[in-house]
Formats: structure tokens, C-alpha cells, sequence
């Protein structure tokens, strides 16, 4: 079977996407990791399925590029919510509401990002609400789960930091085990605009470090948070924190309430861009 996949990348996250309203499209586990590979494949770190949804604008399906599945993916949150807006399934003018692995989402499709980048949409996509966080005693991180799991360390020198050594040791940790955890590096900087987070993931799945990943934002902004770095007070008792991948600049907003297991994060919105790449056909 022909089958037209389109590409997307979110802060440099890249997916493969396949409109399959119509439920034909049954994807195994060895064709998702064949789609997937950078060497005998087109190369993606996962592919998503835009299914028709009983209820809402449409169902995410997504899976790692090992073809596990089951899982958020906020870069891949944006990219379909684009996806949708190009296909013509959502448009820009209400909010979009979707069915995801850890539940509903909501988005809202705020602009294109310039002229020069027509291929890009700024996508405001609101995340799960967060319910716990687990200070880890000596080593200055933080676990969490904002839609996947995730392990947040606070490093010095993240530019040279040995992200794959150390997040590779990290991600398969027995404290995390059976499922593992992706791992975070972060290292804030102080602006005169405020606190910025500059952050690098090892996403297990992936089994790599990858350019960006959105619940791993998510989670390094609750973590900071957490460790008294504050970002800008917005209404309502939210805060804001601007977030450095290595291609893009993202923000994280939240209302915080509580500490440690009875802490809480709620109207938790992710904002970013989602850049449509191309158009490919594939032998399945």
C-alpha cells in the first residue's frame, strides 16, 4: 500500500504524520521503527496518526520511533494541531480540541510565525494537569510526570555537558524502573527579561538525545519552580518561564499550588512552533 506521510518539526522535534480519518491505516511496530530510522528509513523521532474522533476535532495517536506507544508528546501536541489546521480538519478562529494518549487537550492556533517562515504556526497547547513532584536528596533534581515521565537535573555548563552518557545511565536508573524516564538537563540564566531555562533531553524510545521535547519543557519548568526558581507572576497566581531548546525558544505557563506529593500544577499551557517540512509517499 502507497501511503502519503507529511512531515513536521516542532523546536526541531520531527515527526512523520498520516491523515488516517477513514481507519485504514494500521501501523506494526517494525514499520513505525523502519519509517523512523535516519539511515534505511526517512527519519523521524516518532509518527502520529490524526484519527476521527466521536467527540472532538480529532484523536492523536502517537508512537516512539522504537514503536512504542501510549505516551504524550507535546512537540508532536503542536505539530498535529498544525497538521489539522493545514488539512483543513480545524481552523484558527476557536479553540481545537483533541483526544491524546493521557487524555483531552486543547489548543489554540495563535499565528504564523513571520513571513519568512509561512510554513510555520505558533501553537498555544494546553498540557495535563500535574499531580506530584519527587525531590531527589543530593543530586539536585526533580521526577515528574506531565503526560511522560521525566527526570529534571540542574546542571552548570550544559553546553559541554555529556547529555547521551549521563541521560543513557539515567533513563534505565532502577529507581525508575519498569518503564524508565526521559531525562532533562537544565541550566537557568538570569536576563534582565527574567529567568530562562536552557534545557537538553535524552528521550528514552528515542534512545537519544534529542533537539527538543515538550513535556520535558513542561517538566523543567515545574521543576525549576519547585526548586524556588520563580518566573514571571502572571494573573491568577501563574507563572511564566521562557525556555531555550537548541533551535527554538518556547514558554511554559502554570498556577502552581502545594509542594513535594501534594503538589499541583494546573492550567498548564505550552506554546511553540510547529513548522510543516514536506510531503512524502512510502511503500508500506
Amino acid at each position: 500500500m502507497l501511503q502519503k506521510f507529511y512531515k513536521y518539526h516542532g523546536a526541531g522535534n520531527d515527526f512523520l504524520l498520516a491523515d488516517n480519518r477513514d481507519g485504514i491505516l494500521s501501523l506494526t511496530s517494525e514499520q513505525v521503527r523502519r519509517l523512523c530510522d535516519r539511515h534505511t528509513g526517512f527519519g523521524a523521532d516518532g509518527v502520529m496518526l490524526l484519527e476521527k474522533s466521536e467527540s472532538k476535532d480529532f484523536k492523536m495517536t502517537f508512537f516512539n520511533p522504537d514503536g512504542s506507544c501510549g505516551m504524550m508528546c507535546g512537540n508532536g501536541g503542536r505539530c498535529i494541531v498544525s497538521f489539522a489546521a493545514d488539512l483543513g480538519v480545524v481552523s484558527g478562529n476557536y479553540p481545537v480540541e483533541f483526544e491524546a494518549p493521557d487524555g483531552l487537550h486543547t489548543a489554540i492556533v495563535e499565528r504564523k510565525a513571520s513571513q519568512e517562515l509561512r510554513d510555520t504556526m505558533i501553537i498555544r497547547l494546553k498540557m495535563r494537569d500535574v499531580e506530584g513532584i519527587l525531590a531527589i536528596p543530593g543530586e539536585d533534581a526533580f521526577f515528574l510526570n506531565t503526560g511522560t515521565r521525566h527526570l529534571v537535573k540542574f546542571v552548570e555548563g550544559l553546553d559541554g555537558y555529556p547529555v547521551k552518557e549521563e541521560g543513557r545511565v539515567l533513563r534505565s536508573d532502577p529507581r525508575f524502573a519498569p518503564e524508565g524516564t526521559n531525562v532533562n538537563f537544565v541550566e537557568p540564566e538570569d536576563t534582565p527579561e527574567g529567568v530562562v531555562l536552557h534545557g537538553r533531553t535524552f528521550e528514552k524510545g528515542v534512545e537519544d538525545e534529542t533537539l527538543a521535547c515538550g513535556t520535558g519543557i513542561v517538566a523543567s519548568a515545574i521543576a525549576a519552580y519547585s526548586k524556588g526558581i520563580l518566573g514571571k507572576e502572571g494573573p491568577s497566581g501563574s507563572f511564566s518561564y521562557g525556555i531555550k531548546a537548541a533551535i527554538a525558544e518556547l514558554s511554559v505557563d502554570f498556577v502552581p499550588e502545594g509542594t513535594g506529593e501534594g503538589f499541583r500544577a494546573s492550567d498548564v499551557w505550552l506554546t511553540g512552533p510547529a513548522t510543516f517540512v514536506g510531503t512524502l509517499e512510502i511503500l508500506l
